[in-house]
């Protein structure tokens, strides 16, 4: 099968109630982990590459590998830009093979975030390729991306609207006070001084599915950070103290309002830190990297099974033929 974009992808999604995890990757082992699980589950799958990443792993091996999965599992697959900060950056990975880009304007003004995405819209949709922006900013750390606490903005929902017409985009990030990491949250309690979880503001999502009940959302940031997996880490030796992720039960009321794609980075690279740690711990005369990746792609891949079951997507596979991009550009035109 092809690669398609993510048109068919949120259309179904959207009738069905449920989201499409969106998971991030880097290596060999990434990109098997993911695929397996999704061929386990039968689950439509988006796979993304950040800048970071590509820039790591070279944009060609990348295409490779995702191409060997393609073959290995029959399944819709699409392939994303997280996080394009340029117009440069996204026309270099539609003309690369990409499927589908998110332009982050959010750092602009919002006349400027606008005709900057509607470039990015015009270049991509006449080559059938889909398009996320982004309304707001999201704190956190990944990759290139770094935004301060005092830097972040939730998204207005009034300025929605404007937004996804007078650009076209096909998704949309929006920022309620989710954050890219393992640490979300700089709240504390005046008291005890202990982290307290984040906190998120839904009601947002909700005011945005009412106004606008077709606006394929994004949740990004969305790691659940399961403690059991940070454990594991400072048990054999990590220093990940304070640590907090996005309860399932939010992203779930996301969904039932809206949300069609859950970006999912950290979560994964708990799992594989910890798998090697492990190795490493309880056999330090390992050296062959088979030794530890093996353990750390079989982490990875419970925790992208967990949550493909978790946000719906699980069974869905065959719902729908996928659109190719020769058919998106007439869609588009």
């Amino acid at each position: 099968m092809p690669l398609v974009n993510t048109t068919e992808m949120f259309k179904k999604a959207y009738e069905g109630g449920y989201a499409i995890g969106a998971f991030n990757v880097n290596n060999m082992e990434i990109v098997q982990g993911i695929t397996e699980a999704a061929k386990e589950v039968n689950a439509p799958l988006i796979l993304q590459v950040s800048a970071g990443a590509r820039k790591y792993a070279k944009h060609t091996y990348l295409m490779k590998l995702i191409e060997a999965a393609l073959i290995e599992t029959d399944l819709p697959i699409a392939v994303h830009l997280d996080h394009g900060d340029s117009f440069e950056l996204c026309k270099s990975c539609i003309d690369g093979g990409f499927t589908s880009v998110m332009i982050d304007g959010s750092h602009l003004p919002f006349e400027e975030n606008i005709a900057l995405t509607k470039k990015v819209v015009d270049y991509a949709h006449e080559r059938g390729i889909t398009v996320e922006g982004e309304l707001g900013r999201l704190a956190g750390i990944e990759d290139a991306v770094n935004v301060s606490e005092e830097d972040a903005a939730f998204t207005r929902p009034d300025e929605v609207e404007e937004f996804v017409s007078r650009t076209g985009v096909d998704s949309l990030a929006i920022a309620i006070g989710t954050s890219h990491g393992a640490y979300k949250s700089g709240r504390k309690d005046p008291k005890t001084g202990e982290v307290l979880p984040p906190a998120l503001a839904m009601e947002r999502i909700h005011q945005i599915h009412e106004r606008m009940p077709n606006c394929h959302m994004v949740m990004h940031g969305s790691s659940s950070v399961p403690k059991e997996l940070v454990d594991i880490i400072n048990q054999y030796g990590g220093k990940m103290p304070g640590t907090f992720g996005i309860p399932l039960e939010q992203i779930q009321d996301g969904i039932r309002h809206g949300v069609r794609k859950i970006n999912v980075d950290t979560d994964s690279r708990l799992a594989i830190t910890g798998a090697i740690r492990k190795v490493f711990a309880e056999s330090p005369e390992k050296f062959d990297p088979r030794d530890y990746l093996k353990p750390a792609r079989e982490a990875a891949y419970k925790v992208y099974v967990e949550r493909m079951q978790a946000f719906g997507q699980a069974g869905h596979a065959g719902d729908y033929k996928p659109i190719t991009l020769a058919d998106a550009k007439k869609f588009y035109k």
